[in-house]
């Protein structure tokens, strides 16, 4: 007996792969440009396909690439589905991964720390 979550797992990072080259080799529009697909979540009846974007720039960017990728996003669910020869494509949502910048922020907050205790230590009257 097969495991459906293998088969889940499976299918969700195709579906990431397919979104990626698409994309990077297939898109016109300009505006999606730059995208990367972080990420894919998969519905547990495989009907919805959540796929998380990151795109360097601006928030204006960010909307223009969000526009894009709603716009072509039926475009997308079709090519997907011919190119993986799924007999039922998933609908597409994409959402913007703001995992990237979540770990920007702490790296830079850790870089702060790590350089406050040596600030302190060249403040002091060099009593240890």
């Amino acid at each position: 007996m097969r495991d459906p979550s293998l088969r889940r797992e499976r299918v969700r990072e195709a579906i990431r792969e397919t979104l990626s080259e698409m994309l990077f080799k297939e898109m016109k529009d300009p505006r999606l440009h730059g995208i990367v697909i972080s990420a894919v979540d998969l519905s547990s009846d495989m009907k919805l396909a959540r796929a998380y974007y990151s795109v360097i720039g601006d928030a204006e960017r960010e909307r223009q690439a969000q526009d894009g990728l709603d716009q072509a996003k039926g475009m997308m669910r079709r090519e997907m589905g011919r190119k993986m020869r799924l007999h039922s494509a998933p609908a597409l949502e994409f959402r913007r991964d703001k995992g990237f910048e979540r770990a920007d922020r702490i790296a830079r907050i850790l870089d702060e720390i790590a350089v406050q205790p040596a600030a302190a230590d060249s403040d002091g009257d060099g009593n240890a």
